[in-house]
This record gives structure tokens, sequence and C-alpha cells, in this order.
């Protein structure tokens, strides 16, 4: 853990070194100078205050002390799954797995929570891990935290992984910290960037402060390393010739699979399209000017056979379903096109949508942000271009049809 360790013997007058700090977390008594638990680590006392009187410290429990950071290798993966089917995002974290494991010579393990588990075995096999911990009981057929908790506790003590990876799905954001608590290390949430050092390290990068800035994570002291990561940020994993992969089941004490929490009912999530599946998308701003001009762009959709959406201020006016909305607090979409109209490119839009193969924005600023992102930037009237563009495929659909 960081904290700032004062040096009294580098201050010369205790009383002024109070205004150093913004959120009131220096206290001068008595001649003494103390840091209270409003501190933010922001480092303003470090850089602005006298010369070694205020100095960032880790302090390493006997826990951190004692670890043998050798005796922890390999990248454990996740594996969530529903109706016999595994979630892409746990197939992303699987590619970016043996990404990492090329980097760092390590091996890639898996873990299936749940019952009846051998169809999703078979198929988790083709995509070539290492090794596959199965956990498979009546107790985890319902996702409940305690049971999957102690079966993930279970693998990790077990395998000893560096890098734990897990998909930022609600299940994946309760289990992880968790699991991360009970084990006594850290996790990073919704990590954008992801690679590792010679040293196991694993680089974590993440938005942080809103998005407007990327915050680069490393812990060099704990394993294992825990981090979650958003659908549609990684590619997917491919499947591999003859793989070779050992398959070991394991159990665990009964007591461990006990829980306080009783499923009644589950539901089935209603079918249906969701942009994070779209291969064309057309996203609105507010540069928009109205609610009432919203058919015009999910027009364009339309005929492109895509999906609209929106960027944040349109929900915040409920002009538009949240389910739409993309950006860090909303959805993370890797289409294949993108066409961005009247937006002006916030740091939080652009990191929801920058996998896109091909993104080409529309907008009257010719100096807006989204054209730093744009394949293909187009400055100009959106409710004169949109209109053309539509009669133009309309017309060119027109034609392939009377032809044929």
């Amino acid at each position: 853990m960081k904290t700032i360790q004062v040096n009294q013997g580098n201050i010369t007058d205790p009383k002024t070194m109070e205004r150093l700090c913004p959120f009131g977390a220096i206290e001068a008594h008595d001649g003494t100078v103390t840091i209270n638990e409003t501190c933010r680590l922001c480092l303003i006392c470090v850089k602005q205050g006298p010369k070694g009187a205020f100095e960032l410290v880790e302090e390493r429990t006997n826990t951190t002390a004692e670890m043998n950071l050798d005796e922890w290798k390999g990248i454990l993966v996740y594996i969530e799954h529903h109706d016999q089917r595994i979630h892409p995002v746990s197939l992303e974290m699987l590619g970016k797995a043996h990404e990492l494991a090329r980097k760092s010579n390590y091996p890639v393990y898996c873990i299936l929570i749940g019952d009846d588990l051998d169809t999703l075995a078979g198929q988790l096999l083709a995509y070539g891990p290492d090794k596959i911990c199965i956990y498979q009981d009546q107790a985890y057929t319902d996702f409940r935290i305690e049971p999957y908790t102690a079966a993930m506790t279970d693998a990790i003590e077990h395998l000893k992984p560096a890098v734990v990876l897990v998909g930022g799905t609600v299940n994946g954001r309760t289990l992880a910290p968790r699991t991360a608590a009970r084990l006594e290390t850290g996790l990073t949430a919704d990590c954008t960037v992801l690679d590792i050092q010679t040293t196991g390290d694993l680089d974590q990068i993440r938005p942080a402060f809103g998005g407007n800035i990327m915050a680069h994570i490393r812990t060099p002291h704990h394993r294992p390393q825990f981090a979650t990561v958003r659908y549609k940020i990684f590619d997917s994993a491919a499947p591999r010739e003859n793989p070779a992969c050992i398959v070991e089941p394991r159990r665990l004490h009964p007591s461990k699979l006990t829980s306080s929490i009783t499923v009644l009912d589950t539901k089935t999530k209603g079918t249906g399209k969701f942009i994070e599946d779209a291969d064309v998308i057309v996203a609105v701003g507010k540069g928009i000017g109205k609610a009432a001009n919203l058919p015009l762009f999910a027009h364009l959709a339309e005929v492109l056979g895509g999906q609209l959406a929106c960027t944040r201020p349109l929900v915040e006016e409920g002009w538009v379903d949240p389910r739409r909305q993309i950006g860090l607090s909303g959805r993370t979409v890797k289409p294949k096109l993108i066409i961005t109209c009247g937006v002006s490119g916030s740091v939080q839009f652009v990191a929801g949508m920058k996998g896109a193969e091909k993104i080409i924005a529309i907008n009257t600023d010719r100096d807006a942000t989204i054209f730093h992102s744009a394949h293909i930037g187009i400055v100009g009237d959106i409710f004169t271009i949109v209109p053309e563009l539509i009669a133009s495929i309309e017309n060119s659909e027109h034609m392939k049809t009377t032809h044929s």
C-alpha cells in the first residue's frame, strides 16, 4: 500500500505545510506535521513541499514480503457460460491470454464452473489452453457468489497463476473483486489495454477521472494480478490445430458449496439485436439538435442494415434508450463500420468505439475531436449529407433489384 511519509527534519515551518494540500490532508499540531485519511496521493506535497519533506513510500505487508513471485506463473481465464454456450467475452480473454503467454512464456489455464460441463469443455479444448480446471456440481447450477468464489480461490491456490482475467460482465464484476479481496491482492477493472513484462508484471491501462486520463497500473509485489475487461475490447481467440490440453476435474468440500442466496426463478433475457453485435452503427450526438430529428438517422441505419446508437447527452435528455449509448458509461462496440453524425468525439465516447474497422465522421466543426479518430472525415451539414447518402444507397439497391 502506498502512503506519504513525512520527514519532520526537513520541515522548518510546519504550519505553512497545511496550505500545500488542496484536500486538507496535511495537519500541523505542536510542531509536528501529519497526513490524515483524506490524502488522495496526488503528490502535490511531494513536488511542491520542501525537498525531502514528503516522500511516497510503499508499505509492504508481511504477506507481501514473504511472497515468492517466482512461484506464480501462468495466466488464468474465467470462462463464463450460459445455456451451453461460452460467453464471447471469455473467448476474447482467452485470445488475450494466448498473446500474453507468448511474451511471458507462461502456460494458459481456464476455469469452468457449473453443472453439466462436458459439452462446454469440449468446445473449450479447440482453443488450446494448457489446462482446464473443471468444477462440476449441482451447487454451481445457478451463479451464487459464495460457491463460485470458493472454486475460483481453490483454482488460483492450486495453479498459482501470475495473472487472472475475467470478463467485465455482471457476474464477472461480482466474482473478480470478491476473489481478489479473499486473496488479498489487487484488481484493475475495465482495462482497455493489457501487456506483460518479462518479470511477469501485468501492464494494466484503463480510463480514469471520467476518461480524461489513461491510468497505467502495475502491481509488482502482489500475485495474482486481477483484471476485468469489457466485451468487444480484444479480438476473440481462434481455434487451434492439434490442441493439447489437460482437463483436471476438481471438487470442493460440501461446506464450501453452501450459500445464503436462494435462486427463486430465472428469466431468460429477451432476444433482439444489440449495438454490441452490430456490424454497422450510425451514432448520433447533440449535433442533431432535437429528438424529432432522430428518425432521419434511424433511417440511415436501417438502409445500411445496422443499428442506431448515441452519445451520453442524448440518453440524459431522454431521447434514446440507455442500451444504445456508446462510451465508458455505456456499451463498447467493435463494428465493421460506424458513421458518427454530429458527434464531437469526447474521450469517453471514443473509448467505446475506437475498435471499429472503419470510422466515418460527419461534423460541421472541422476542429472536432472525432476527426482525430476517424478514418474518413467529412466536414459538412449532417442534414444535407445524410439525406443524400440515404438516397444514394436506396438508388443503388433499386438498381441491383432491377438488373437482377
